[in-house]
């Protein structure tokens, strides 16, 4: 057994982000942090890269504070690869050394970090001819293009897709899987992204300042917003009457029409490690690549998440390798 105490000191000289009050990026702070052992369903993991998502910021901004409560410091960062340092009591499956891929808890964040806490039902093994930077990529973003696509918008092979915010990460992912079934993808970016997309190989690649075109009136079989940005009407316009327009972001509109309508589902990208599974094989195949456009050490993390946040950003993942 692990000694507590011992685990406790050795961790001593850690370091993560956290933040000891909810607000801007101004709030981050790289220190020193102690985690205890792994509990029973735990495991400590030594991070190797954790990759940025919108979401650690929302949090820190206190988007979830009704339910994270005001307890401080909290650490920032849910997706991440690395090896197993210990393990917690009833924990199967892994063991010390074992390098893995997954998350943190939403509800206890802490990836931005050299070590990390978490459990068994958050992981996958990372199969050796997978980076750890790739690896740090997959969970998020895979998982919820895997729910919207599939779950929510039922694709079947050779169907038509429209990708709203495709350049993202999530856009990105959606884009990938999409294509193992098939499908015509018709893409919409930014104005800056639209170049970089000309050669991608898709159907059709839109700029988001433009209108809709009207020949796509009732085009697709799925319609997926990764961005937010579609408005109901486009979302009915751009539809055929036997598919489905799939959120993920949680309004109250988009919660309603996936109540009363067939025709929209809202999906939340929860981890399920049979998904990530997935996503993990197709990567290793070849057939799921997500492009990585900035890599920064710990301690420089910080600046490049301010960044993020301030909306310079770039197709693809910012990661952050440990050093």
């Amino acid at each position: 057994m692990t000694d507590r105490s011992g685990l406790a000191d050795q961790e001593s000289d850690m370091q993560r982000i956290q933040y000891h009050r909810y607000g801007g990026p101004e709030v981050m702070r790289l220190e020193a942090y102690d985690l205890p052992a792994p509990g029973k369903g735990e495991l400590l993991v030594r991070v190797k890269a954790a990759s940025i998502n919108p979401l650690d910021w929302k949090l820190r901004q206190g988007f979830m504070k009704f339910m994270m409560g005001r307890r401080f410091p909290r650490a920032m960062g849910m997706d991440f690869s690395g090896v197993v340092e210990a393990v917690g009591r009833g924990v199967t499956g892994f063991a010390r050394g074992d390098e893995v891929l997954g998350q943190v808890s939403m509800m206890k964040p802490g990836a931005f970090a050299e070590t990390a806490l978490t459990t068994a039902n958050l992981l996958v093994g990372k199969p050796a001819g997978l980076s750890f930077t790739a690896a740090a990529t997959l969970p998020t973003v895979g998982v919820t293009a895997w729910r919207a696509l599939i779950e929510g918008g039922k694709l079947k092979t050779g169907q038509s897709v429209f990708i709203n915010g495709a350049s993202g990460g999530v856009g990105q992912a959606a884009i990938a899987i999409a294509r193992t079934y098939g499908a015509a993808i018709t893409g919409r970016v930014g104005p800056a992204s639209v170049a970089d997309f000309a050669d991608s190989g898709l159907a059709r690649v839109l700029d988001y300042t433009q209108p809709l075109p009207d020949e796509l009136k009732g085009a697709f079989d799925v319609v997926f917003d990764c961005h937010g940005s579609l408005t109901p009407a486009e979302e009915d316009f751009l539809t055929k009457r036997s598919g489905v327009a799939v959120d993920i972001d949680p309004t109250a509109g988009n919660l309603i029409r996936s109540l009363i309508s067939r025709r929209h589902s809202f999906v939340r990208g929860v981890l399920n490690p049979a998904i990530l599974q997935k996503i993990v094989d197709l990567a290793v195949a070849g057939q799921f690549t997500l492009p990585i456009s900035r890599t920064a050490p710990l301690s420089e993390a910080i600046a490049l998440i301010g960044a993020l946040e301030a909306g310079n950003r770039l197709a693809g993942k910012s990661v952050i390798v440990m050093e």
